[in-house]
């Protein structure tokens, strides 16, 4: 499913429908001239083989998307599945599977995706909540950008991310952050292992990963981080990043409670 660059999407539902063998599932990439309203997609599933499920741009008026699931695991249902080649192959693409960019509060809610790159991109022209999240089986889990301190700010809760697939270890990231804007982290867990399903190396670089050059601010609470081999759970390349962990848990079992900045 595609939107037409030169046209408008406004009041779309799609709901309940599961995608087979496509490259892309849902693009719904606009323009600022033409900009797409009310984008609800909820209880969809496939596996793209480009590695990007759903693509939202220029969407500024609540786009949703709710309960919907990636997994290569879609196709077992009449008995075949994709090979450890194929999942490697979209892990190649260095494509997201839930893309968000350009939109006013956006919504994502109860989302899956399993042997993609990235699991989902929140760019810098955006706003929102992520909640009740599985990435599994990705290089970086989020990667949260943001283009000023007003309302590029994202909440993330109640998420689990397993980021171990990567040509080196050095670009796995659970989550990647860079920009303006603040991130509020709550509850988040990563943990990383080996899977046969696509070649993985088993271990992430770091838990977070913070780039750039310009101001930004992140708060967590409560995240458990394991199976990094970094000496700290926080890579900080951003000199002007202010950084606060509360309650959290290290590789160690060792509670981890710090302010960077």
């Amino acid at each position: 499913i595609q939107m037409c660059s030169d046209q408008r999407a406004h009041g779309v539902t799609l709901s309940c429908l599961t995608f087979y063998g496509e490259y892309t599932a849902m693009d719904f990439t606009a323009t600022r001239k033409n900009t797409s309203e009310l984008v609800l997609i909820e209880h969809c599933y496939g596996y793209p083989l480009s590695g990007q499920f759903i693509r939202i741009d220029y969407c500024y008026d609540i786009p949703r998307i709710l309960h919907c699931h990636v997994n290569p695991a879609n196709m077992r249902e009449f008995g075949r599945s994709f090979k450890r080649e194929i999942i490697d192959a979209v892990i190649a693409n260095q494509t997201y599977a839930f893309y968000i960019d350009h939109t006013d509060n956006a919504q994502l809610m109860d989302v899956f995706t399993f042997g993609t790159y990235g699991g989902i991109y929140l760019g810098a022209e955006s706003y929102g909540q992520l909640t009740n999240f599985n990435l599994d089986c990705v290089t970086i889990g989020i990667y949260k950008n943001g283009s000023g301190t007003k309302n590029r700010n994202w909440q993330i809760a109640q998420g689990s991310i397993i980021a171990n697939a990567g040509k080196s270890i050095e670009e796995i990231h659970p989550i990647v952050i860079e920009g303006q804007g603040h991130t509020a982290i709550s509850n988040v867990e990563a943990f990383s292992g080996m899977n046969g399903a696509l070649t993985a190396i088993g271990q992430s670089y770091d838990y977070l990963l913070v780039k750039g050059d310009k101001r930004l601010t992140i708060s967590m609470f409560g995240c458990r981080m394991r199976n990094y081999v970094s000496k700290n759970p926080i890579t900080v390349q951003n000199k002007q990043a202010k950084i606060q962990a509360v309650a959290c848990i290290d590789k160690n079992e060792e509670l981890y409670n710090k302010i960077i900045k």
